[in-house]
């Protein structure tokens, strides 16, 4: 049995969550296994040791991204990556963002960050971003940054970036594209995405939690939006961790090589999955004119996600709401309101997705079990 599938049965559920995080690969456990002797900071014999595996570990993830080792800064993941490429980016000028972005960037708008400092640019029916808006945006004049995510996190639409940064470079600002969702899962080619930075997380495929990338196309000042000790240039201060960064790069190192492989196998799945489900009554798929392999977003009339995801995970089946839930209360979700959708509708989605662990009984059981789930949850409304 090959380990993915060691990893899907272990618990003898079918994991469909790949989206909020994956198992972590034995690739990445057994690189993290090697002892660190020391601080990689520090200029004795340890610490150049320690920081010859660091750097090790840099280069291969820069090689595996098409990219050179110092312009990658390393983060303490995701969120991190974007807090510092957008607010790094921003000098005394303005940050435009996309409607349906992760919250690690769409909190920019908060007042207690950038506030009137940051605007948002509307998305379509199918959360697509119109890269002419950025001209008409009343921010566009005095602009520092555009910030548009490169695959949906919630939806796994896939958002023209490239015209995107065309037109922010026109109007004179870098372009940031959180591309945490997009690492593994499509092509990732930041030269030809013409993208100025760009954010990616090591636990979206399989390597471990507490790590992520920042990728900063050489050029390109950033400055620092924290203190500390002047680590990685002064844009992100802190201890290196040695350990994760070399399981950041075993994961990457195995999920380029096994790329072409599995996101055929995923997209054959994904078209099985999305047919199935046009089949169930009161089922719509949200797709965009480009979707993610891996993600499929369902709307399902009269029912709350929170409830198809407590259903399901009765059977052993395990998915995500599409509306976020905090302290108990289910709240719509932001990225269906932005596309247009009314509060009962953005509180009913659900989130499938795929990863390097899921087979075809996963997909088996996942449809074996869907229409009945939806059902009943239908029913309960």
């Amino acid at each position: 049995m090959s380990q993915s599938q060691l990893g899907s049965r272990r618990h003898g559920r079918a994991y469909f969550d790949h989206a909020a995080t994956s198992p972590l690969r034995p690739e990445a456990l057994a690189a993290m296994s090697e002892p660190v002797p020391g601080n990689p900071g520090a200029i004795h014999g340890s610490g150049r040791a320690a920081r010859a595996l660091l750097e090790d570990a840099r280069e291969e993830i820069a090689s595996l991204l098409g990219v050179a080792p110092l312009e990658v800064v390393l983060t303490s993941g995701g969120t991190e990556a974007d807090m510092v490429g957008v607010m790094g980016a921003v000098r005394h000028g303005h940050a435009l963002i996309s409607a349906v972005e992760h919250p690690a960037v769409g909190t920019v708008t908060s007042p207690w960050l950038l506030g009137t400092r940051a605007g948002v640019l509307p998305v379509d029916q199918t959360g697509i971003v119109d890269p002419d808006s950025i001209a008409v945006s009343p921010l566009s004049k005095d602009l520092d940054v555009v910030s548009v995510m490169t695959v949906n996190n919630e939806t796994g639409a896939c958002q023209p970036v490239p015209q995107i940064a065309e037109k922010a470079h026109e109007a004179g600002a870098l372009m940031h594209t959180d591309a945490v969702q997009a690492l593994g899962h499509i092509p990732v080619d930041l030269d030809g995405w013409g993208v100025d930075l760009a954010s990616f997380s090591a636990h979206k495929i399989g390597g471990p939690v507490g790590i992520g990338a920042l990728w900063i196309r050489r050029g390109v000042e950033v400055h620092p939006v924290s203190p500390g000790g002047g680590q990685q240039f002064a844009i992100r201060s802190g201890t290196q961790p040695v350990a994760l960064a070399r399981g950041f790069a075993a994961a990457l190192r195995a999920c380029i090589a096994q790329f072409d492989e599995q996101t055929a196998q995923w997209q054959v799945w994904r078209e099985r999955i999305v047919e199935s489900c046009r089949l169930i009554p009161g089922v719509s798929v949200d797709d965009a004119a480009t979707t993610s392999p891996t993600i499929i977003h369902l709307s399902v009339d009269r029912a709350r996600g929170t409830d198809i995801v407590t259903l399901a995970d009765r059977d052993g089946v395990d998915l995500s709401a599409g509306s976020a839930c905090h302290a108990g209360v289910s709240r719509p979700s932001p990225t269906m309101l932005a596309m247009g959708r009314s509060d009962v509708e953005a509180s009913s989605g659900v989130r499938i997705s795929m990863g390097y662990t899921t087979t075809q009984a996963d997909v088996d059981r996942l449809l074996a079990v869907l229409p009945a789930v939806i059902a009943q949850a239908s029913g309960a409304r």
